[in-house]
């Protein structure tokens, strides 16, 4: 039997709150640090400073500035001892607080002259300047960034304890574009990846593909639609238990939301810009929940032109950043070429008829 849809689309915000409902973050797990790109941190322990202590950042003499006070190439200063030459990365010798370069300093038998005056911490890097005592490496909530690992590669750490969600995309045949895309966007939020393809459109094929054994979220691309191909749905029926099949979401209204056992299960359209929509709109609250990534600051600016929008149904929006403004790319309807040309997104509520321009906006930036 072809799957129909409801005589009533379901509200975005109670098909969110239902996958959300009792919704735990995962487990830390500990990684380590070639794996934890793009996961996100848990507790973090604190640092000790670094550099340790002060060390030289440059090659050459290690002196004290105060000793130095008019010293120059018309009339040098004659050192009591020869200085102390350090390379860059060394520990500064006791009393020492400058370095100056080689040719600062003129050697000729036991006799040394300095031609230069120096100031205290030049050439120097000062014990914490790197890293200060009991910082960390990230706050818990935020993404390990290149940067962060940079830190802690500098604090010799092997592993950091990070929420790492596993999720599951089902591809139904024929929509293999939609979950690519939507396997990079999620590889790119720091969830762990397992891919599948249902041997079949029908509900049975796709069944046997759900499998949530080992997965914390399991999306399904395609087939949620009523054409006589479509079984995603039936399929979830079979399985586990269906919240709502219809969204009140453009594009996106034929997605469905569910739960095999405490799994949320999310059906996305098997059309990219639907499949992306509801991505954004449905599965990503939910990776971070699981994730416990602290929520996204919105990027508040006002539009270069006006959005208009129809009353009932939420809309997804596409933006690029322009002098200034959120230039809008796509409303409801997302081609593709938009959907990659755009740094921000915008969730026009369903009671709302859009925003006239000028009007300050907070959009969502798709890459952080």
């Amino acid at each position: 039997m072809t799957q129909r849809l409801p005589p009533s689309l379901t509200p975005l915000d109670i098909a969110l709150a239902g996958l959300l409902h009792e919704l735990q973050p995962v487990a830390p797990i500990d990684l380590p640090l070639t794996e934890a790109l793009g996961c996100v941190a848990a507790e973090m322990p604190a640092l000790k400073a670094h550099p340790p202590h002060d060390v030289a950042a440059v090659d050459g003499w290690a002196l004290r500035a105060s000793d130095l006070v008019g010293a120059s190439s018309y009339s040098p200063l004659a050192l009591t001892a020869p200085p102390a030459w350090v390379e860059s990365g060394d520990a500064m010798p006791e009393g020492c607080d400058c370095v100056l370069d080689a040719d600062a300093v003129a050697t000729a038998g036991p006799i040394s002259e300095v031609l230069a005056e120096g100031i205290p911490g030049q050439g120097v890097r000062r014990a914490g300047s790197d890293i200060a005592a009991d910082a960390a490496v990230v706050a818990p909530g935020m993404q390990i960034g290149a940067g962060n690992l940079m830190l802690a590669r500098s604090a010799k750490m092997e592993t950091l304890s990070l929420r790492r969600p596993r999720l599951r995309i089902v591809n139904v045949p024929d929509d293999s574009v939609s979950a690519r895309l939507i396997a990079d966007h999620a590889r790119a939020c720091g969830a762990q990846i397992a891919e599948v393809e249902a041997g079949a459109r029908d509900a049975a094929s796709i069944a046997d593909a759900l499998d949530v054994a080992a997965c914390d979220l399991l999306l399904l691309v395609g087939g949620t639609g009523v054409g006589r191909e479509d079984a995603a749905v039936s399929a979830l029926v079979a399985r586990g238990e269906v919240l709502a099949h219809g969204i009140a979401l453009e594009p996106g209204r034929t997605a469905a939301t569910g739960r095999l056992g405490a799994v949320p299960v999310i059906a996305l359209p098997g059309s990219p810009d639907h499949a992306f929509a509801t991505w954004l709109a449905l599965a990503r609250p939910v990776l971070d929940r699981l994730s416990a990534r602290r929520q996204q600051a919105a990027v508040t600016l006002p539009l270069a032109r006006k959005i208009a929008s129809g009353v009932g149904v939420a809309e997804i929006a596409l933006l690029a950043e322009q002098a200034g403004t959120w230039l809008p790319l796509a409303v409801g309807m997302l081609p593709l070429q938009s959907i990659a040309r755009a740094e921000a997104w915008l969730l026009v509520p369903a009671d709302s008829e859009g925003f006239a321009a000028d009007t300050p906006v907070g959009a969502y930036l798709l890459r952080e």
